[in-house]
């Protein structure tokens, strides 16, 4: 008898403690990677919407960084001509955020400061400049809890809330649904400071790219004005060879992104 409430004691252990890593934070901090991620580059198109009609596509090379405490992304504008080669850096590092654009028509780079500049609209497109690095956010820089289970797309998901720990943020909060099988992050609701909800991420298509699951369609509305943008990632590759140097402000003006071979080889 002993042995047997002994074993049902384990056993309740057991469940208990696999149940307790099921925390808001572990689950928003998605399932292992199948390979250490330090850079990733893409080339995406983004189609602009406005009431169910395209108004405007851009064609985006994107390149990102991700090391402790130090996310970069150089972002190019490869078409159509009117706002080709305007170029987007964004540094976050040790919680701070620095932002600057290259605008050609201008030519010169100007610093996204101030709480209204990083909520602009990036080109007139749905994201706004501090919407375009948060999917590379820093889980650390919220509070999270698991509000409920509800079905999203044929899938059971997590619904948890997010609230930023900067009182500053553009966001008072954000929900996101997490499928429970695939920790697939799949939809996020933003809403303003007032709570209201203002934007809907969803992200789709999920494929095996060197193992790692990606959403290969990201699309994010805006409710009051019934537009929306879809990025459509066209190639992808984790772990490319990106030079240092591209993460730098002088790059934004100096060099053509084209120059350099190693992106230039992969993006033809």
């Amino acid at each position: 008898m002993k042995k047997l409430l002994m074993l049902c004691f384990l056993l309740l252990c057991s469940i208990t403690v696999l149940f307790a890593e099921e925390t808001a934070e572990s689950i928003m901090k998605g399932a292992p990677s199948k390979i250490t991620i330090e850079t990733i580059g893409t080339r995406a198109k983004m189609e602009i919407q406005r009431n169910g009609t395209t108004m405007a596509e851009l064609l985006v090379d994107q390149y990102s960084v991700q090391k402790e405490n130090d996310h970069r992304t150089f972002l190019e504008i490869k078409a159509p001509a009117n706002v080709k080669g305007t170029r987007f850096l964004m540094i976050a590092k040790d919680g701070v955020t620095d932002q600057r654009i290259y605008l050609p028509s201008l030519g010169k780079v100007r610093r996204i400061t101030g709480e209204s500049e990083g909520t602009e609209s990036f080109l007139g497109t749905d994201f706004s400049y501090n919407d375009m690095s948060y999917l590379q956010r820093d889980s650390s820089l919220d509070t999270y809890k698991i509000l409920r289970e509800e079905e999203y797309g044929g899938a059971l998901c997590y619904v948890i809330e997010g609230i930023p720990k900067d009182t500053k943020s553009e966001y008072s909060k954000t929900n996101v649904w997490v499928e429970k099988a695939s920790k697939h992050l799949v939809k996020i609701a933003f809403y303003d400071r007032k709570n209201v909800l203002v934007k809907i991420m969803e992200m789709s298509n999920y494929e095996a790219t060197q193992g790692v699951d990606t959403p290969r369609i990201t699309k994010m509305t805006t409710l009051a004005t019934n537009t929306a943008t879809t990025i459509n990632i066209i190639k992808m590759q984790y772990n490319m060879n990106i030079p240092d140097k591209i993460f730098t402000i002088v790059f934004l003006v100096k060099i053509v992104l084209a120059a350099i071979f190693p992106i230039k080889s992969y993006f033809t």
